[in-house]
């Protein structure tokens, strides 16, 4: 049964290992449909929403049926719980690509409205920490996990600064309203693809560590350098 329950375990692993490939892909192709104005690659992320939706599926009724079949305890048992919230958390993450993707194809419209340089550092940073998260948890490093929930912090300022600049940007000039909105729309969804990021983080550390840390990042961000962005 142990060996059986094994096979399964590292299927199952595979599969995720799949889903977040795609998913990571789709984030990073969204935002580059909306920096070069790109419907096609827009189109492309949302085509791809259907088999990320069809995976997450599959991947939670394996994990039920494992818990349900094989009882698993200890470390197997935290192993799968975490496998459905992540998965959950990945599904969610093509969901905001996609939302993304639908505002590049509505700023494709405004080929000269200029994207403010801190919606491309918002990129740099979520792209860093979706990576990073994905990273912690196929190589068990709950250190990679911290990196990820520290950094959350400046994506969260760079949004806010964003809004700022959208929002002086349509007070000066109401032609520059439309455009800006999709922007904003767009960098809400990134900077939510970070929360979605710093989620899995927390839930590697509870499947390596056995810790919630939910509701403690100050402890934790004192405790860990930021993600290098270059």
């Amino acid at each position: 049964m142990t060996k059986h329950l094994d096979r399964e375990l590292d299927r199952l692993r595979r599969e995720l290992v799949d889903q977040m490939g795609i998913v990571e892909q789709m984030i990073q192709t969204s935002v580059r449909s909306l920096l070069e104005r790109c419907t096609d690659m827009a189109d492309r992320v949302i085509e791809s929403d259907v088999d990320v939706d069809n995976n997450e599926i599959r991947i939670e009724e394996e994990c039920l049926k494992l818990l349900a079949l094989h009882q698993p305890v200890a470390t197997d048992m935290r192993w799968l719980i975490t496998v459905v919230k992540v998965n959950s958390d990945l599904e969610r993450m093509a969901d905001l690509a996609c939302n993304i993707s639908e505002r590049a194809k509505a700023l494709a419209f405004y080929p000269l409205f200029p994207v403010p340089d801190e919606f491309h550092e918002m990129v740099v940073a979520a792209n860093s920490m979706v990576r990073t998260a994905l990273d912690s948890f196929v190589d068990r490093d709950s250190q990679k996990a911290r990196e990820v929930i520290g950094a959350d912090e400046a994506v969260d300022d760079l949004n806010r600064i964003l809004i700022g600049r959208l929002h002086q940007d349509m007070k000066r000039d109401p032609e520059q309203i439309e455009p800006a909105v999709h922007c904003f729309s767009a960098s809400r969804h990134l900077e939510r693809i970070a929360d979605l990021a710093e989620n899995i983080a927390e839930d590697v550390i509870y499947l390596i560590e056995g810790d919630i840390v939910r509701h403690q990042h100050g402890l934790l961000e004192s405790e860990t350098p930021p993600i290098k962005t270059d």
